[in-house]
């Protein structure tokens, strides 16, 4: 759920957002308007890196072969207990 701002209001409450966005996760990010309009986007950082990371995997055409590939298998129950996928990769 986004939350609108006005401009002005997000320049009189930029030093207490950051802390404002953590709190509310929900939030997600603020629309900051003007006369109304959406003009920018105000999020965590930890918001933005995770967009930008799925982004990107979104946009790796054998990555995303994979994980359609991976969860066709989950559906058909071909699956690994996480101990043997652990002990796989741990040699």
């Amino acid at each position: 759920m986004t939350r609108s701002m006005p401009i002005i209001e997000v320049r009189n409450k930029l030093t207490t957002l950051p802390e404002e966005l953590e709190r509310e996760p929900s939030v997600g990010a603020v629309a900051v308007t003007r006369r109304g309009k959406p003009v920018l986007a105000l999020m965590t950082w930890d918001l933005y890196e995770s967009i930008v990371e799925t982004l990107e995997v979104m946009g790796d055409e054998e990555l995303m072969a994979a994980l359609r590939e991976g969860l066709k298998q989950a559906d058909r129950g071909e699956t690994s207990a996480w101990d043997t996928v652990k002990a796989e990769l741990d040699r």
